[in-house]
């Protein structure tokens, strides 16, 4: 697939077949995508946790109640460890919601690649998958997207609004 052809083909599924989970290899192709990833200083202050097990995403299901949610065979919960991440002397800004972006956004595209829907979710509730995951203390939830192939039949909208380049890009 043509790389221009794959972003503007991605789109945030809310369809997941609960039968067809990933095979592990096409889970690492995309886990491999977010560990390439650049980062600040390429410090890497990221993990990775993808929750496949009935038990693990009981626990972690009712951080955010859509049924859509509940039908995924996976979800990729993405994690920073705030003291690892790069921070700017000049005004101290930790860069850690750079790097997790990056990361994130590369294994979208990646699953987009492979045939697998996502959706970027930041609406969870952040204590409950906390403490269902037993984070460390200087662990944040960045964000979390199932992962999974939609239901047979699923075709996607394809009608991506968004504003013209003219209003958005500036030449100076």
């Amino acid at each position: 697939m043509d790389f221009y052809e794959l972003i503007r083909n991605r789109e945030s599924i809310r369809n997941y077949d609960p039968d067809r989970p990933l095979d592990r290899d096409t889970l690492y192709r995309i886990l491999e995508a977010g560990r390439l990833a650049p980062s600040a200083v390429n410090f890497q202050p990221w993990r990775f946790l993808v929750i496949s097990s009935e038990e693990m995403l009981a626990k972690i299901r009712p951080c955010y109640g859509r049924d859509w949610f509940s039908d995924a065979p996976h979800v990729l919960v993405v994690v920073g460890k705030v003291d690892e991440a790069w921070v700017r002397q000049k005004d101290g800004h930790n860069f850690l919601e750079t790097d997790l972006t990056i990361a994130l956004d590369h294994m979208i595209l990646a699953a987009e690649y492979e045939g697998v829907a996502t959706c970027w979710v930041g609406a969870y509730d952040p204590d409950l998958l906390r403490e269902a995951l037993s984070l460390e203390e200087n662990e944040i939830i960045y964000s979390i997207t199932p992962l999974g192939y939609p239901k047979e039949g699923f075709i996607k909208k394809g009608n991506k609004k968004r504003k013209e380049i003219s209003k958005i890009v500036e030449f100076l």
